[in-house]
């Protein structure tokens, strides 16, 4: 448990902590419900005690696919109906959240905290190279090419072309 300065930590950076953690501690899990998230930033503590803005930061504020309201925070994404993962780059986000936050600034994070920040690029990479082997529309990349390989694109379109007629 660490408790730092009160003024240093933002709402929006303790729940992004919280969601880190969260991903780290059970990698196998694709997302979290909005309550196993305050929970977990109660656990942590690390404002001294839970704040009320913890909850709608979660559901709203910090949320990159949901209209800003007020903050433009690009921190987590709504998976589902109350469920939320970690926003990483190459996510779908409102357009009104363009250039919002997507993590906390690495002098903001409390001491024993900075490792998160390693943690989360190396998480984005493997996920995102995750989803390119899990897309069925790019594993279809350059398939048929043997079809065409002995002559030119063009040529082999207007030969199909030939034979609809």
């Amino acid at each position: 448990m660490h408790t730092i300065a009160k003024p240093q930590l933002k709402v929006a950076d303790e729940v992004w902590i919280a969601v880190a953690l969260l991903h780290r501690e059970h990698s196998g899990r694709l997302d979290f419900s909005v309550e196993e998230i305050v929970g977990r930033a109660q656990r942590e503590n690390l404002y001294g005690s839970l704040r009320p803005g913890v909850y709608v930061h979660v559901v709203q504020h910090c949320v990159a696919n949901r209209p800003p309201n007020p903050a433009r925070y690009r921190m987590l994404l709504e998976t589902g109906p109350g469920r939320r993962r970690i926003f990483r780059k190459g996510d779908t986000y409102h357009p009104q959240r363009e250039g919002g936050k997507i993590t906390p600034h690495p002098g903001c994070l409390p001491p024993g905290y900075s490792g998160l920040f390693r943690w989360y690029h190396e998480w984005s990479r493997n996920m995102a190279e995750a989803d390119l082997a899990q897309d069925a529309l790019l594993a279809l990349a350059g398939s048929g090419r043997e079809l065409w390989a002995d002559e030119h694109a063009d040529e082999y379109v207007r030969r199909l072309r030939e034979s609809w007629g």
